[in-house]
């Protein structure tokens, strides 16, 4: 009897972090230190980028991570933003940094209230992307006050605009024609974030960025055209991409914050914008006197990335199917593509 309790209770375990994916940190800086990344929009492929960026921090440089996902409860399977559920967010409770790339998340209130009291407490936090507009709350529910059209008198535009520094404000390139080359701000160039980095090209279409304060560190030009030498949109001049600020917790502690603009997969396959958020995770764990120009930023496994749009996410995948660091990412290239027919193959 007691080895058949034995055996449930390791199943039970099993169950219960069978919808998260872990990476136990090796040797490095971030020995120690734990991370958990937050996957959950609708178009970017956060559930590609995030578990790459968690195998690169965890391989390299030792922290412990854990990466979350929407996640479908009946199948399983990692989804593309809907449904709003997102298993394991009690991992925030150990968390050092928080690495958030979400999109117009209405969590159930258990889940929710494992990220205020991370932000009650002060830590830090790294957003990507979408995560501006992360909270979509209907008025009338408890957390209504972290979206990101929030009026409430004492959080204002909610979490992207109170934490990250901006709410969403809009597109500024067009996606799929326009992409965005990234360049440092010649004065900031000294700052920790900034150390190696440089031929910054990412194929996501510019953002608009409008930070309400703190450090702007680099600037985002639109291109007019899919390849890092294509000419300048000469109508829209550069606009900030990337800042470093600081939010204040209920207790008083300022948290450090760094925010992107940008972060799909392949924006991950430059090498200058792959070094900016790992130099920017650094930062933000406060290890930034661990940050060298010449700090292993290396992909760890097979990354071949699925173009990112709207709900065109891979199926079938289960966050175990990433356990490791050998087991490529995306699992598949299986994406659903709505709205469009599969066409019959033909010989060649």
């Amino acid at each position: 009897m007691k080895y058949l309790l034995l055996a449930l209770f390791s199943f039970s375990g099993l169950l219960a972090n069978a919808d998260s994916l872990v990476f136990e940190g090796e040797a490095g800086p971030g020995k120690g230190k734990h991370i958990v990344f937050i996957a959950g929009d609708h178009e970017y492929r956060s559930e590609e980028s995030l578990p790459a960026l968690a195998r690169i921090m965890a391989k390299h440089h030792g922290f412990k991570c854990t990466v979350l996902f929407n996640i479908d409860p009946q199948t399983g399977q990692i989804v593309a933003g809907t449904p709003s559920n997102i298993p394991g967010m009690e991992a925030l409770e150990t968390a050092d940094l928080a690495v958030v790339f979400l999109r117009f998340q209405n969590l159930p209130a258990e889940q929710m209230q494992h990220f205020v009291d991370y932000l009650n407490r002060g830590g830090p936090v790294v957003g990507m992307r979408t995560s501006t507009h992360a909270f979509q709350i209907p008025a009338e529910q408890p957390f209504a006050k972290y979206s990101f059209q929030s009026d409430a008198d004492d959080y204002e535009l909610g979490f992207g605009h109170q934490v990250l520094g901006q709410t969403w404000v809009g597109h500024y390139g067009r996606n799929h024609k326009q992409s965005t080359r990234i360049t440092p701000i010649e004065a900031k160039k000294s700052h920790p974030i900034l150390s190696g980095v440089q031929d910054v090209w990412v194929q996501a279409g510019a953002y608009v960025g409008k930070p309400i304060d703190g450090d702007i560190l680099t600037m985002a030009q639109p291109l007019e055209g899919m390849t890092p030498d294509s000419p300048v949109v000469e109508s829209l001049p550069p606009q900030p991409s990337e800042w470093t600020r600081t939010y204040e917790a209920p207790n008083g502690k300022q948290g450090r914050v760094f925010t992107s603009l940008y972060g799909t997969p392949e924006d991950l396959t430059n090498d200058g914008y792959r070094r900016l958020m790992v130099n920017g995770i650094l930062w933000a764990s406060g290890l930034e006197k661990a940050i060298t120009p010449d700090l292993d930023i290396s992909l760890v496994g097979p990354f071949q990335p699925n173009t990112y749009g709207n709900q065109t996410h891979a199926l079938g995948i289960k966050p175990e199917m990433y356990e490791g660091y050998e087991s490529p990412i995306p699992a598949n290239n299986n994406v659903n593509q709505p709205g469009k027919k599969k066409k019959k193959a033909t010989a060649e």
